[in-house]
Parts: structure tokens; C-alpha cells; sequence
């Protein structure tokens, strides 16, 4: 059994992967004076049985970075896992320095389509704390397009095309997808370039703004069962008419129960609800309320 949960922070993103094997996954950072103080505990509390804990950064926009500062010095980052990359910014904010002392450090693994990395997934050689089942689909680091992305990047314009495309998957168990900030026009560009599996669950990217839709032949080849669409604001968000979703805005935190052959998914919005799929009513738990339950 693996916990995946995508914390309600507003307009950003944060998630935590509380693998089957003895390792913790976190995607991104986003906490203000609000929040920060609840998920750091709880991030401390859920991967303290977990020998390997590593922090993964799809990009250095401040939504998917801030907080990052104190998130490091609660936890004490050892495994910093982003795309080789010279992000540059005309204000640096405290979370942008930590990010770039991380990125440029012996913490830093750079990520890339086909990497693979003990404990990532690969198993050690006594196979002692187990593989993540996380394996990294894109970029393609020869590609002119997103070369050309780095570029500007490094020149202080957006990062959000420098963003990798994340796979989860759990053996007999479900398939996860994360596309951080990708753009519509830049995946357009680079479509034929990946073949994407099937998956059960993706976080759609931008947040779900229509300004990152994915293009069609992605959502044909993926076959998505559920689309989690994230805290955009709702006029710029693309609600993805005919396929099963579910709107954070609304939902709150999103915790997917994961387990062979199944998903039980629970949300902390106890009035939200959703119409499809199998509902087997089983009681409240993770401080969230039962909603549906996926069969793989």
C-alpha cells in the first residue's frame, strides 16, 4: 500500500508519496504563514518510519517553490531532484536562493527521460529500502525545443517549460502522472516526441488553466480514468469535459489510498462528492472523507 496526497494550497502545488517501500516522496513546495507550520509537521510525522526521503522540483516558479526555505530547514533536504538547469530571476526571493544553493549543490540529482537511480527505481543491492516505482518521461535533453526553453530560463523568463513529466506507478497497482507547469503551445511542439503510457490518475498540468491543456493524442494514448484538476483561478481553468475529474477548489486535500488493483480516494471537503466510478462506502479517514474508489 502507497499514500499519495495533494495538499490544498491554494494557487500552487505541493504532494507527498508515501511509498510502499521504505521511502517518501515530496513534489514541490507551496506554504505561506497559513499552512506552513500543519504540513511541515505532517510531513515530518509521515516519513519519519522512511529511511530515504527526496524532494522532487518540477520548476523554480515560486507557486511550486515557496515556502522552500523553511521546508528545508524543518527537514533538512539531502535529496534534491530537478532538471540540469541555470533559472535565473530579477528578484530573488529567499525560497529562489535556497532552490538555485540546492540545485547547484552535491544534494542536487538531475533528472532526465530514462535516469534511474538506486532507491528511485532500482533497488539496492541487499534491497533494503526498495525501489519508488518513479520513473522520469521527459525531457529529452537533446531537444532543440526544450533547449530552447533552458535558454530562456536562464535569461529570467518563465521556467514553467523546463518542467519534467513524472511516472509513478505501483506493481499490480495504479499509474500516476505529474506534468508540472507545462504549457499547451510548448507540449503541442513536443507531442511526438514521448509516448506516453496509460495511466489511471494525472495532475493536470498548469494547475488545469486551459493555457496548459494537454494535447489530444496525450490524453488518447494515456486514457486517464481521473484528471486532477488543480487551484487555478476558475475562469482560466479547462474543466475537461468528458472524462472523470476532480477540482481541487472544491475537493481540498486529495488522498488516494493506493493498493492492489485499487485506489480508495478521500478528500477534507466532507460536502464534496462525485458520480462516477464505485462507491463502497467505507468510513472517514486521513482527517479526509471517503469519496470513491477506483478499480485498476
Amino acid at each position: 500500500m502507497s499514500l499519495i496526497k495533494s495538499i490544498s494550497v491554494g494557487n500552487g502545488d505541493m504532494f507527498y508519496i508515501k511509498h510502499e517501500s521504505d521511502n517518501f516522496t515530496i513534489i514541490d513546495c507551496c506554504m505561506d504563514e497559513t499552512n506552513k507550520d500543519d504540513i511541515v509537521s505532517e510531513i515530518v510525522t509521515e516519513s519519519k518510519n522512511k529511511s530515504i526521503t527526496r524532494f522532487i522540483s518540477t520548476h523554480p516558479d515560486d507557486d511550486h517553490i515557496h515556502g522552500l526555505k523553511e521546508l528545508d530547514d524543518k527537514i533538512n533536504i539531502l535529496n534534491f531532484y530537478c532538471v540540469e538547469n541555470k533559472a535565473t530571476k530579477e528578484d530573488e526571493t529567499e525560497d529562489f536562493k535556497r532552490y538555485c544553493e540546492l540545485r547547484d549543490s552535491d544534494k542536487a540529482y538531475y533528472i532526465y527521460k530514462g535516469c534511474s537511480r538506486c532507491w528511485m527505481n532500482e533497488n539496492d543491492a541487499e534491497k533494503k529500502y526498495g525501489s519508488s516505482g518513479i520513473n522520469i518521461l521527459w525531457p529529452i535533453t537533446s531537444n532543440e525545443e526544450y533547449k530552447e526553453e533552458l535558454k530562456k530560463a536562464k535569461n529570467g523568463e518563465s521556467p514553467n517549460n523546463i518542467s519534467p513529466i513524472i511516472k509513478y506507478s505501483l506493481q499490480n497497482g495504479v499509474t500516476v502522472l505529474w506534468f508540472g507547469d507545462l504549457e499547451n503551445d510548448f507540449m503541442e511542439k513536443i507531442k511526438d516526441e514521448i509516448e506516453l503510457p496509460k495511466a489511471d490518475i494525472i495532475f493536470a498540468p498548469h494547475h488545469g488553466r486551459s493555457s496548459g491543456k494537454i494535447p489530444k493524442e496525450w490524453l488518447d494514448a494515456i486514457e486517464p480514468k481521473i484528471i486532477v484538476i488543480g487551484e487555478a483561478p476558475s475562469e482560466k481553468i479547462n474543466y475537461l469535459s468528458g472524462y472523470n475529474t476532480i477540482t481541487q477548489n472544491s475537493a481540498g486535500d486529495i488522498i488516494f489510498d493506493c493498493g492492489t488493483g485499487v485506489v480508495d480516494i478521500y478528500v477534507s471537503n466532507e460536502k464534496y462528492t462525485v458520480n462516477y466510478l464505485k462507491n463502497k462506502y467505507l468510513a472517514d479517514k486521513y482527517n479526509g472523507t471517503y469519496i470513491v474508489t477506483l478499480e485498476i
